[in-house]
């Protein structure tokens, strides 16, 4: 009877933790923001990494019919890999791209900048990457574009590559 008792006990045990295990595999814990889609963008004030003096987002994104809003840093390998791409992309006279650099040091950023060559109209410096949070990022490189009405309409998050060098060309017709 005993034995019994104790043979029940452990196919229950096992069971159970089966069970746990199986809906513990099955849940995904990766942290994805909010999409931002859509929305405004929001204002801010951060300092340019050359002058170091602080620029509002209403300077920069004044002008443009489109803009690109580039979160990098430069000690992040696939902002390097998609740097060229960026390159490309400010050939296009519709486009303004605007670099928003990630939690990194000024001197680090401008040899970054000095190196690899420019593709920015205006590079601010995000230190706490509290802004880069609140537009709904959570790594870098992320990539968002931006209408004229500074409304929101697509983000990349990664590098982006020769596909999304098309998708942004074609949004920015």
């Amino acid at each position: 009877m005993k034995n019994k008792f104790i043979l029940i006990f452990i196919i229950i045990f096992s069971f159970f933790c089966f069970l746990v295990l199986f809906k513990a595999l099955n849940n995904s814990n990766i942290y994805s923001p909010k999409i931002i889609i859509n929305k405004n963008l929001i204002n801010f004030n951060l300092p340019n990494l050359f002058t170091n003096e602080n620029i509002s987002s209403e300077e920069i994104f004044k002008g443009s019919k489109f803009y690109i809003l580039n979160i990098w840093a430069s000690w992040c390998m696939p902002c390097r890999d998609e740097h060229p791409i960026l390159m490309q992309l400010n050939k296009n006279p519709k486009i303004k791209i605007i670099g928003l650099n990630y939690k990194d040091s000024f001197v680090n950023a401008k040899k970054f900048i000095n190196k690899f060559g420019n593709p920015y109209s205006d590079i601010i410096i995000d230190k706490k990457g509290i802004i880069s949070i609140e537009l709904g990022a959570y790594g870098v490189p992320e990539t968002f574009i931006i209408d004229e009405n500074k409304k929101i309409i697509k983000k990349f998050t990664g590098p982006l590559n020769n596909k999304t060098l098309k998708e942004i060309n074609l949004l920015t017709k």
